[in-house]
């Protein structure tokens, strides 16, 4: 498993949403290095960005929700979703669900 994943759930359709492109990033002194691609599958799970344990430091995921909501033929207001968050105390799984709707988000650090 990888030590950082997600989940996505479209809570408007109460449903994974599956095709979701993510990228997984870490800040690096010149701005933000890329580590991972992955979409996610049809169980709305992104399980392949980073297939190490993270190191510390800050990380960024972008979930590019347009595209999401694109080929599902709905017109949302965020077109992109990023979130950012630290690592400390490195061998730990980070799990950071993004629950989705047109209109609305939210994240939270789950397990």
């Amino acid at each position: 498993m990888s030590g950082i994943t997600t989940h996505v759930l479209d809570i408007a359709r109460g449903c994974p949403a599956s095709g979701v492109p993510v990228v997984l990033e870490r800040a690096v002194d010149s701005g933000w290095q890329a580590l991972g691609r992955d979409r996610t599958d049809a169980d709305g799970r992104a399980s392949g960005l980073l297939s190490s344990p993270p190191q510390d430091g800050r990380y960024r995921l972008i979930f590019d929700t347009g595209a999401y909501f694109r080929a599902a033929g709905v017109a949302g207001f965020y077109p992109e979703v990023s979130v950012t968050f630290i690592v400390e105390g490195g061998g730990q799984h980070y799990h950071v669900p993004l629950l989705l709707s047109p209109f609305g988000y939210t994240i939270y650090r789950g397990s």
